[in-house]
């Protein structure tokens, strides 16, 4: 059996095309992805404020599929998984649509409204990151980004993802 991996994910739009990305990992140290997957998506649905799952879900999903062939011990998604107390964001629904059987983290550069993320704090930064989650314990994440690889406020491998989803990796 192979060894779970965590993914993280993250979207990048350009007209009405989406490119989302994925790295696999192992553990939260790990400065390099062990897998790294793209999607293109088109016919991307317009932003509205307040439904943004609705435009980043399919692709979440899209590039997700790619992962089939690895157990999935968690993905991070860049953003909430709560926007308030029981109001789901992107993560929660990505969690629903994964069956409610593979944790999601949401790991956010910014707070939602009067959102329910824990602030976590990394390297010299004076600006939190914000951490939600279900499926996991949300003291878990939290930890869990504390150790992941880097100096910086955002973590090596968000960084990377965030860059392969720009098309600049």
């Amino acid at each position: 059996m192979l060894p779970s991996m965590f993914f993280c994910t993250d979207v990048h739009y350009s007209g009405d095309t989406a490119l989302a990305a994925a790295l696999g990992f192992r553990h939260s140290s790990d400065p390099h992805p062990a897998r790294s997957y793209t999607k293109l998506c088109e016919d991307i649905e317009p932003y509205v404020p307040g439904s943004f799952y609705k435009r980043e879900l399919p692709c979440l999903l899209a590039v997700l599929e790619n992962c089939a062939a690895d157990p999935i011990d968690a993905v991070i998604v860049d953003g909430h998984v709560w926007l308030g107390e029981g109001e789901p964001g992107l993560g929660h629904h990505l969690w629903r649509a994964l069956g409610e059987r593979i944790p999601v983290v949401g790991i956010a550069k910014a707070r939602f409204r009067d959102g329910v993320a824990h602030e976590v704090l990394r390297g010299s930064s004076k600006q939190p990151l914000f951490v939600s989650a279900v499926g996991r314990d949300v003291a878990e994440a939290v930890a869990f980004l504390e150790k992941m690889h880097g100096p910086h406020r955002i973590p090596t491998l968000l960084t990377q993802v965030d860059q392969l989803c720009r098309g600049r990796a």
